[in-house]
């Protein structure tokens, strides 16, 4: 099995967000420093099914040497099938692979799924040990708090996980009834910090480079993981925060990403992804408005043109 001690050593990671994390993204989070990437999250039956949707998910960006990817799902067997499957396709350029158990969505968890197997440890166990009997990568975990709010049970469950072959597990301080309603309790992750001795990740309200800061400090983390801190907002991986112009460039550089990638036809993704590069920005309001209309290509180079007079 490979190591994860080397990805702790750049460990301000962008982590696993459905709908959001894509090859474009990730290369922009790459760029301004993201230690390392994950994919969006992979169904395991899906990859089973033979889902041509579903294997673009987990295709890296050309500029990732490695990414994680992370699988969903409550079989045992899918979920270690599917993990072969991932292996082979990513050889080399696969970091390891992490099992989402903190999904709180209803069709997720409502499957047994996601943030669900924290109320079935025996299961999340097995499903981790035939992974990490099938391949040989590292495999990891995603949790939350627990499944009940106020019900803490992430320390004894990170341990059942560890016991069970994990090499790091990720917390983020909420519970699963919680959604992402509320304050993220950091204090949980100090307290699987202390409860297991593989390398843990703490998510979970960093919307700032001093938050990664704080994060490190007050719970002892091995890493810390931006999940939507991040949207819009990639100079969280670097040192320094942007001047409006280079807000503007780094839509466009989004934007042409998104195309090279995915091409030209199906754009309405990009709105909502664009339009969080001006979130509180003078005249933020007049863009979102202008990108939730634009269609074609020459909508969104107009906005940027706009964009870039303004700035200067």
């Amino acid at each position: 099995m490979g190591s994860i001690d080397c990805y702790l050593q750049h460990p301000v990671w962008l982590a696993p967000m459905a709908g959001v994390t894509d090859k474009a993204f990730r290369t922009i989070c790459l760029r301004h420093g993201a230690g390392l990437t994950y994919s969006e999250m992979v169904s395991a039956a899906g990859l089973h099914y033979g889902g041509s949707r579903t294997a673009e998910l987990f295709e890296p960006a050309p500029e990732e040497r490695h990414i994680a990817i992370q699988l969903f799902g409550s079989d045992p067997a899918l979920m270690a099938e599917a993990a072969a499957t991932v292996e082979r396709a990513l050889d080399g350029r696969l970091a390891f692979i992490d099992v989402n158990m903190g999904c709180p969505v209803r069709k997720v968890a409502g499957k047994g799924e996601g943030s669900a197997l924290m109320k079935t440890p025996d299961l999340a166990a097995r499903i981790v040990s035939r992974m990490v009997e099938t391949v040989s990568v590292p495999v990891t975990a995603k949790i939350r708090s627990g499944w009940e709010t106020g019900e803490v049970t992430a320390p004894a469950f990170a341990r059942t996980l560890e016991d069970a072959g994990a090499s790091l597990v990720a917390v983020h301080g909420r519970s699963a009834r919680q959604m992402y309603r509320g304050v993220a309790d950091w204090d949980v992750i100090a307290q699987v910090k202390d409860a297991v001795s593989i390398p843990v990740v703490g998510s979970g309200d960093v919307f700032s480079r001093e938050d990664v800061g704080r994060m490190f400090a007050t719970c002892g983390v091995d890493a810390v993981m931006v999940a939507r801190g991040s949207r819009g907002n990639p100079w969280i991986f670097g040192p320094a925060a942007p001047t409006q112009i280079e807000r503007v460039d780094t839509m466009r550089e989004h934007f042409e990403l998104f195309c090279t990638f995915f091409g030209t036809e199906h754009l309405s993704p990009l709105r909502s992804q664009l339009a969080w590069y001006v979130k509180g920005v003078p005249g933020a309001a007049e863009v979102r408005k202008a990108l939730s209309e634009a269609c074609e290509v020459r909508d969104f180079e107009r906005i940027f043109d706009e964009g870039e007079r303004r700035a200067r």
